[in-house]
């Protein structure tokens, strides 16, 4: 049985084959064989591209870039012939005309340039002509097969990325949740503090596959026929990079008060209520990516906990802090470790249940 990976590879294999030959065939009849060269090698450059639009932007830049190095170059050798001079000549004018945000522009302009002058003391100058339209010819071929052909779609990296990065924070409320509960706080709040920390790498990742997901929708000829559907990641995402913070900053709390004589001033009521919060938090975050055509039941329980969570944070808040003004606490200088821990989870469960609401379908 083949996996996803063998099948991607076929499916790139076969399409550098078809452009290869593509602009093999389309380049035969006019182009000396250095020409047809370089027309196949840009369109397997083209066509391996990991989204139409990406392709279809390098090609058009491709082809600026190199009909503007080609046009330089000629124009200084005509003017100037082909000398050592030349060559600075042309990296002047590259350096100067290019704007400051162009750089990686103007350096291949410039490496154009000189390649066209090297070919033209070599080879007649229309032969440097028809190599630069070769190289254009290739890459439209790459493109057009890439768009046409089985055109990359990246929703599923970008649906895995969401749910591996909802799952770790989920699975790290729990684990909070639990080491609260069975008072083991004080040799995993370290732990926990990584841990959360480390959310800030996965975060990164998820945002890199989501971008690659949305720009893999543009110009792609499967969302032309329905394949793709409306999923749309970057609104989860934006939600999961904010609860994040509120992740980081309840462990900061943990791990700095992880002593047993500062966590005991805020009592066992206090912890038994904090940690059944989070571990609900926790599947309410994995309840946010839950897919929709799995498990309904499980699925609308969990979201349907997200306003009760809400509310009994707040009520819990509203007490705790009367009961501090009112120097009931055995140990009133504790509000500064309660406040920082409910703060972050109010904005946490307040995150979720806004995101929620946007993102719910409707019924």
């Amino acid at each position: 049985m083949s996996r996803p990976g063998e099948g991607h590879a076929v499916v790139r294999v076969l399409k550098s084959l078809i452009a290869a030959l593509l602009a093999w065939g389309a380049t035969v009849h006019w182009l000396p064989a250095q020409g047809q060269y370089l027309a196949v090698a840009g369109a397997l450059l083209m066509v391996n591209t990991s989204t139409v639009y990406r392709s279809a932007n390098q090609a058009l830049h491709s082809a600026a870039t190199r009909t503007a190095g080609t046009a330089l170059a000629l124009l200084v050798v005509w003017l100037l012939g082909p000398a050592v001079g030349t060559v600075a000549v042309i990296l002047a004018i590259t350096l100067v005309t290019a704007g400051r945000r162009a750089s990686d522009d103007r350096l291949q302009i410039a490496s154009t340039a000189v390649l066209t002058l090297a070919a033209a003391t070599a080879v007649p100058a229309g032969h440097a002509i028809l190599a630069a339209l070769g190289t254009v010819v290739g890459a439209a071929a790459g493109m057009t097969v890439n768009a046409l052909v089985l055109p990359p779609l990246h929703l599923a990296e970008s649906d895995t990325a969401i749910r591996d990065l909802a799952g770790s924070m989920g699975t790290l409320l729990r684990q909070m949740g639990g080491g609260l509960w069975e008072r083991r706080h004080v040799d995993r709040a370290d732990a926990w503090l990584e841990q959360a920390r480390d959310l800030e790498r996965l975060v990164g990742e998820a945002q890199q596959h989501v971008e690659e997901g949305q720009e893999s929708v543009r110009w792609n000829t499967r969302c032309a026929l329905g394949r793709c559907g409306s999923v749309s990641h970057n609104e989860l995402w934006h939600a999961l990079h904010g609860i994040s913070f509120q992740i980081r900053g309840i462990a900061r709390t943990l791990a700095d008060h992880a002593d047993a004589g500062g966590f005991r001033r805020l009592g066992p009521i206090f912890l038994e209520r904090y940690a059944e919060l989070l571990e609900l938090a926790g599947d309410a975050v994995e309840a946010l990516v839950a897919p929709h055509g799995s498990k309904p039941a499980d699925q609308d329980e969990a979201r349907e906990r997200l306003p009760g969570a809400l509310d009994r944070a707040q009520s819990w808040h509203d007490t705790m802090t009367d009961l501090v003004g009112q120097g009931t606490l055995a140990h009133p200088d504790a509000w500064h470790v309660y406040g920082a821990l409910m703060t972050d989870l109010e904005r946490l469960l307040i995150d979720l249940q806004r995101t929620d609401t946007h993102a719910a379908p409707a019924r």
